[in-house]
């Protein structure tokens, strides 16, 4: 029987390289996007299964999409990649980019996992969360950003202790993405200066390729590059000297966007 999976955000972005990863594996691809259009475009161009418009902050269309995947073979694996990144300090976001925020980045995410969990049945199956670096410490100037996917890796956690042992959930968390949603970023604010601190951008296929392989694994949270997670997760042993270190890296940021 074919296998089917699920990409949300799927139109472009790392959203685009899961979904063509998982199509090179022989998976029947469903990939959906708040803007439908693009999504059934996307499914064309790479050979997806089908591209559909889907708003995540409903959990009545992820159990429309569960569906549409098991249409064209059991549903495997479930990739909850969409979100926003509006960057600003928590006085500088109006009331809608707040809310839109923890609607996409978490409610999203708390939707789709668990329309996928519901929809494996007793074969089980994955799913795999895009949280990010900044979900592992304080990143002032993405204060909300990073609150929502703090959340997705402790929903990640605490989710896979509640599943059945066939069900497999995971979060991975990366750096900086050379996506449109960093280069979105005000390029004279914080955020891309810390974005940017770590020296190179990520690439979109690198971080897809490594989503795709926590498929069967038992790795429940999977950080990029791995330095760059014991390093966020030390500063949240003394929140008031990683302020101090705060300009430092904002600095090396800086100097690596200029060159």
């Amino acid at each position: 029987m074919d296998v089917s999976c699920v990409v949300t955000g799927g139109a472009r972005g790392i959203g685009r390289g899961i979904a063509e990863q998982m199509v090179a594996r022989g998976a029947r691809v469903v990939l959906t996007d708040l803007d439908g259009d693009a999504a059934a475009r996307t499914a064309a161009e790479i050979g997806a299964a089908e591209g559909l418009a889907h708003d995540v902050r409903d959990p009545a269309a992820h159990r429309a999409v569960a569906l549409s995947a098991a249409r064209h073979g059991r549903l495997a694996a479930w990739f909850n990649n969409a979100g926003v990144g509006f960057d600003g300090t928590l006085q500088e976001l109006s009331e809608e980019q707040v809310r839109m925020l923890v609607e996409v980045n978490l409610l999203g995410v708390l939707w789709g996992t668990r329309a996928a969990v519901d929809a494996f049945g007793d074969r089980g199956g994955d799913v795999v969360n895009t949280a990010s670096l900044s979900g592992h410490g304080p990143v002032p100037g993405l204060s909300v950003y990073a609150a929502t996917k703090a959340a997705v890796v402790s929903l990640t956690m605490s989710v896979q202790a509640e599943t059945p042992r066939r069900v497999r959930v995971h979060a991975l968390c990366p750096d900086g993405v050379a996506t449109q949603m960093v280069a979105d970023m005000r390029p004279d604010g914080l955020a891309r200066a810390l974005v940017q601190s770590g020296g190179r951008m990520l690439g979109v296929d690198e971080v897809a390729a490594q989503a795709v392989a926590l498929l069967g694994s038992r790795r429940v949270v999977r950080t990029l590059p791995a330095w760059r997670g014991g390093l966020m997760r030390a500063s949240t042993l003394a929140p008031s000297l990683a302020q101090g270190a705060t300009a430092l890296f904002a600095a090396q940021g800086r100097r690596a966007g200029r060159s």
